[in-house]
């Protein structure tokens, strides 16, 4: 997958909906708020909306370790 910028308005959203998941409690306004949020930056940048929603799940979910 190609680097894709990612703002830090994308990370704060999906990191509110990934904690309110892990919780068993996803509501529907956080849920469409990072959708709508990921629509909108791929729009207006001409990413793929999917590689733009990997890519900041990857980030959020799954952070890079330090190297040893």
């Amino acid at each position: 997958m190609a680097d894709i910028d990612i703002p830090a308005h994308l990370i704060d959203l999906e990191s509110v909906a990934w904690a309110e998941q892990q919780q068993g409690a996803l509501t529907f306004a956080a849920a469409d708020a990072v959708q709508a949020a990921y629509r909108e930056h791929a729009a207006a940048t001409g990413v793929s909306r999917l590689d733009l929603e990997m890519a900041v799940k990857q980030a959020v979910r799954h952070p890079e370790e330090p190297a040893a």
